[in-house]
């Protein structure tokens, strides 16, 4: 059955006030690239080409002018408006259509996932807990979710909580309850880097930085991943490289096409 994402890409940004006063955190560079650019990249590399984009009124058009209808990767990519920020588990609500009957997956726009392998095999939630309690273990939730075509209905079965919100884990725990969760732990070279602060944000554009440097490739190039994926051809890498010629970008593009970057 085929799978669709959701990136939820809302929220006001208060934690990195007054960068975020005017845009979308998920608008930011983290290094050479922009933040969204990273949970799209995310998905794309599990196999998924249709993507929902979830954002503010003030920002939708913003993510469309950056990343268009997705053609240009071979992707579908769609919008959804999220008037207020309710609880991560109303993405699925919003997504209630996009979704249909479909599997679906949720990242949120300000996490960085890097690993060795496809985002597929990455950890969805390792233990269920409220927002507010006390840690019981060293586990924590990505912000990565893999669920299945019941979700919207389930999320629409929860109630607000004391926070006013509909929480994920709250979503997460109906599923404990029917015995469904697949847990994966993150094992040795997996990253992931929450943004979300302005040290936090610093430190992801360093870490992205010192991978690209030290190994000459690109991380979270949705150019080459679509080409590798074969979801484009020559010609239309060559397309995106070129307006990026003068950059480090787009000269990695170019170079995709001359040599044997792996």
């Amino acid at each position: 059955m085929k799978r669709k994402g959701i990136i939820l890409a809302g929220g006001s940004g208060t934690r990195l006030h007054p960068a975020t006063l005017a845009i979308s955190k998920q608008l930011l560079p983290v290094f050479d690239k922009p933040m969204i650019y990273y949970p799209l990249s995310t998905l794309m590399l599990a196999g998924i080409r249709d993507i929902l984009i979830i954002s503010t009124p003030q920002d939708t058009p913003r993510f469309e002018q950056l990343l268009g209808n997705g053609e240009k990767w071979g992707l579908n990519l769609q919008y959804a408006v999220q008037d207020s920020p309710d609880g991560l588990a109303q993405a699925f609500i919003i997504g209630e259509r996009f979704i249909g009957d479909d599997l679906s997956a949720l990242v949120l726009g300000d996490n960085v996932f890097y690993a060795p392998k496809a985002p597929a095999c990455l950890p969805t939630t390792c233990r269920t807990r409220s927002a507010t309690a006390w840690p019981k273990s060293n586990y924590t939730v990505t912000g990565l979710y893999f669920y299945d075509n019941q979700v919207a209905e389930l999320a629409k079965s929860l109630k607000p909580s004391p926070r006013g919100e509909l929480e994920i884990t709250d979503l997460s725990r109906l599923y404990l309850e029917q015995s469904k969760p697949n847990v994966e732990i993150m094992g040795r070279c997996y990253a992931w880097l929450d943004t979300g602060t302005h040290e936090s944000l610093l430190e992801a554009g360093q870490f992205i930085a010192t991978l690209e440097n030290r190994q000459g490739l690109k991380v979270a190039c949705p150019g080459e991943i679509a080409f590798r994926q074969n979801w484009i051809e020559v010609a239309r890498l060559e397309k995106l490289a070129r307006p990026l010629a003068k950059n480090g970008y787009g000269q990695y593009l170019l170079r995709i096409l001359k040599e044997k970057v792996y």
